[in-house]
């Protein structure tokens, strides 16, 4: 068969163990933050394995964007469930994040046992400052993205300094930018149109295993009846985990605390982790006191060279907790901080597969309904200004590290403008930019004698 007749039929169907495959792998190298993530899952399924069309996977993609928490998990669980009922779900939103546990939990466990030796110390030292750019070019881009009028740069700068400024609590911030973006749908619709940023295509690459007059398949039909089980599935499903734990240590226990603060941070992931990284910050380190600052930053600099969603620095977060408390000793310290970034990772995530499971079938009924888009058109204009703000306080934390009454760091300061030059002027990926950072820490932990030596002090 040649490629034209190939391209004329549809693929082969895809077994349960061929998808299973492909998901781990995927969960292995979805580098590069939701963008990145996207656009691979688009070349593999689309593209090249055309498993779905265009249309329907930006079908999809649209309604996990309406969505709190990771929508490139989220789009992965919905075509596992679009092809393979809820269990494909389950294993596509599973694998996806999988990988990435056991890594984090790898390198947090370095990170607590070894991070006071100079050479891992060195290259935090260099991650740290281009993490600092990374948030900054978050902003940026979803800036660029979102704020197409002066309605949502004002909601922008409202929301930035109600947490700069007033230290409001993220969850008021989302709260009342939905309602301001429901109002503007109302008075002005034109101005809180959702735009997805993502783009539309018209490009065909052949017939899809689910193409655009692909019949909706049984299973994702709506069913009032199988709402309401999924609904107390899980409900179960959380109810009984965070029950069983509440009965074993208690309603001030950590891991209880964990469980419900994470549950609380899954459901206003809107905007992605960037935009939920201040909410998280605000209760692991000024309230709960899990960890501390520089802590933070570090979790989040190992979260950026990893794969998977990003959120997944909440791993990073429930072991550094769970070891500095030591739950079950001190002599089982790696034993309590991997339990704890296990359960911190079930309720940070639990909601998102409920989300898919759950709301696949509407999605038809909500799609591009401004009642539904405008409010998220409001959210995600105020995340923005969030989002400014966490660079902010990254940046007085790194280049300020003994606060502003003493000196500039300089060498950070050179490696965060580098940072930012690569990826604004440069276009660079943000694992090169890690990298080459990391790298410059290290080598500045060597070559510190030398130039002290020499009279210079950095």
């Amino acid at each position: 068969m040649n490629d034209n007749q190939a391209l004329s039929t549809p693929p082969p169907s895809v077994s349960l163990k061929q998808a299973f495959w492909y998901w781990l792998k995927l969960g292995f190298i979805s580098f590069g933050g939701p963008a990145g993530q996207i656009a691979i899952m688009h070349q593999d399924l689309v593209e090249n394995k055309r498993w779905i069309s265009e249309r329907r996977y930006l079908h999809a993609l649209n309604y996990c964007m309406l969505l709190p928490g990771p929508e490139a998990q989220q789009l992965a669980t919905y075509i596992g469930w679009l092809m393979h009922r809820s269990w494909g779900g389950i294993m596509a939103g599973g694998l996806f994040v999988l990988p990435s546990l056991l890594i984090l939990i790898g390198l947090s466990w370095i990170y607590m046992a070894y991070g006071h030796l100079p050479a891992v110390a060195g290259v935090l030292y260099g991650i740290k400052p281009a993490v600092t750019a990374i948030v900054l070019f978050a902003a940026y881009r979803i800036g660029s993205r979102a704020l197409k009028n002066a309605w949502l740069w004002a909601m922008a700068a409202l929301a930035f300094l109600a947490i700069f400024v007033l230290h409001a609590p993220f969850p008021l911030i989302v709260l009342v930018a939905g309602v301001l973006g429901a109002i503007g749908g109302k008075l002005a619709p034109k101005y809180f149109n959702l735009g997805g940023g993502h783009g539309k295509s018209n490009q065909h690459f052949g017939p899809a295993l689910i193409d655009d007059n692909t019949p909706t398949p049984e299973h994702a039909r709506f069913n009032a009846k199988k709402l309401v089980n999924l609904a107390l599935i899980g409900l179960g499903l959380w109810g009984g985990v965070i029950g069983w734990l509440c009965a074993k240590y208690g309603w001030d226990g950590a891991l209880t605390q964990m469980s419900w603060f994470f549950t609380k941070a899954a459901l206003l992931t809107f905007g992605g982790a960037y935009a939920v990284l201040p909410y998280v910050y605000q209760g692991a380190v000024e309230h709960y006191h899990w960890l501390t600052p520089t802590q933070m930053i570090d979790g989040l600099a190992l979260g950026e060279t990893t794969p998977g969603p990003l959120i997944m620095v909440v791993t990073f977060v429930g072991f550094v907790a769970g070891w500095s408390q030591a739950l079950f000793g001190s002599e089982h310290l790696f034993l309590a901080g991997a339990v704890a970034a296990t359960v911190v990772t079930y309720f940070t995530f639990l909601p998102s597969f409920l989300f898919i499971l759950a709301g696949g079938p509407l999605v038809e009924s909500t799609h591009n309904n401004l009642k539904f888009t405008a409010p998220l058109t409001g959210i995600t204009a105020a995340v923005v200004g969030v989002i400014l703000n966490l660079a902010a306080f990254f940046a007085y934390h790194v280049f300020w590290p003994r606060g502003f009454s003493d000196e500039l760091d300089s060498f950070a300061l050179l490696i965060g403008l580098a940072a930012i030059l690569a990826l604004f002027r440069y276009k660079a990926g943000v694992i090169p930019v890690i990298a080459c950072s990391g790298a410059a820490g290290l080598l500045l932990t060597f070559l510190k004698p030398w130039l002290s030596q020499h009279g210079v002090n950095l």
